[in-house]
């Protein structure tokens, strides 16, 4: 495909998503009725499409609309590329710049620059103070491709060599001691013999961070509440000997759980239903709970234009009915951790203020929030103790 091709593809797929379609669903269905596209114009054509989800309303503005056309036409501006060298109408290229088209647009100001809704950006403001416009404009931008190493498989070194010998270049971060970013190579990670082999796994660098502040005795019960795919809990179990057990609402989430615990080198049990009950007590439940995702809006972008002020008051009330319903499974001196990937107060403090109001027999051991980073996601870890 030419690059006018694909931008034109991209257009179709914007138009879908405006239309309320999600991106992911737009983009396989795009794919499919497009068998001559290779593998790099899909991964061309689904950049094109993210890009302009993280900058939206700047977009807009600079194309002086937001339908797909318009849409992209704003994102070549803002690349610094002139639209008329790719709108041509050429072959499958979109249609020639009209003169409107070629005199609309301005200068996006204010949270036009920012690509917020304009109703979260108090929150950002209450929760982040003087960080909150450094925060927006992180989120307009690609996030970091970070690894964690397994230490069950070998060490950091170890990895960067056999990454290195793959095409995968790497650095070490900082912000956790199994992490690695990416820094050249990242599409063939999936398909690495380091990937396959259980040496290296797709986790943010907050991620891994917070995962690593929480003490893991040897033999503990460690129960991952929200578990999803299951990457908390395997990134837990590479550090200790303990009893791993997993649990989802929706138990589909879990399917690859078995197969990465495999290929991790640890075992995972995953419970359903009452099972939990039978199990515990645990003396650590990790509450990785649904939120707003605010902190990793830069790898999915379209959730801060899909969240309503409705769903955020849905999640915080979320938040603190899993709290209530897993802190009778902690045993006696155990910890209940309360984990968000989202940077708003009321989705963090105000969650565990409320429990602890509510629940006096607890208390709050530590609490920490990392904030969205070149090598990390925005997070927050509390860790709750009983008596």
């Amino acid at each position: 495909m030419t690059p006018g091709a694909r931008v034109a593809a991209a257009i179709s797929v914007l138009d879908a998503v405006r239309a309320g379609e999600a991106a992911e669903k737009a983009l396989t269905g795009w794919a499919r009725g497009a068998r001559y596209a290779g593998s790099k114009d899909r991964a061309a054509v689904r950049d094109h499409v993210f890009d302009v989800l993280r900058r939206w309303r700047s977009c807009a503005a600079l194309g002086g609309g937001d339908d797909g056309r318009h849409l992209m036409i704003g994102a070549m501006r803002s690349e610094g590329i002139d639209p008329h060298t790719i709108f041509t109408g050429d072959g499958h290229a979109p249609t020639a710049l009209t003169e409107p088209e070629r005199a609309g647009g301005h200068v996006p100001v204010g949270l036009d620059a920012l690509d917020l809704p304009d109703w979260l950006w108090p929150h950002f403001e209450t929760s982040l103070g003087a960080s909150a416009e450094g925060a927006a404009e992180m989120l307009r931008h690609r996030a970091p491709v970070m690894l964690r190493v397994n230490l069950r498989r070998g060490t950091v070194a170890d990895a960067q060599a056999r990454l290195a010998s793959e095409g995968i270049d790497t650095t070490t971060a900082d912000i956790a001691k199994t992490a690695l970013q990416a820094i050249s190579g990242e599409r063939k990670i999936a398909g690495s013999v380091a990937y396959a082999e259980g040496l290296v796994e797709l986790q943010d660098g907050s991620s891994q961070a917070a995962m690593e502040a929480l003490q893991i005795t040897k033999g503990a019960r460690v129960l991952d509440y929200c578990a999803g795919g299951g990457g908390k809990v395997l990134a837990l179990a590479a550090r200790a000997d303990a009893a791993w057990y997993a649990h989802d609402i929706a138990p589909q989430r879990m399917n690859d759980l078995p197969a990465r615990a495999k290929r991790a080198g640890v075992e995972v049990t995953r419970l359903e239903g009452d099972a939990i009950a039978s199990a515990a007590p645990f003396d650590l439940v990790l509450c990785d709970a649904p939120c707003s995702g605010s902190g990793t809006w830069r790898r999915s972008p379209e959730a801060k234009w899909r969240l309503t002020p409705e769903r955020l008051e849905d999640l915080t009330q979320t938040q603190y009915e899993i709290l209530t319903r897993t802190a009778p499974r902690v045993a006696d001196g155990g910890c209940l951790a309360y984990a968000t990937c989202s940077v708003f107060n009321q989705e963090n403090e105000a969650v565990v203020a409320r429990f602890l109001q509510e629940h006096p027999s607890w208390r709050l051991g530590q609490q920490r929030t990392w904030p969205i980073s070149g090598a990390g996601d925005g997070f927050c870890l509390a860790q709750l103790v009983r008596g």
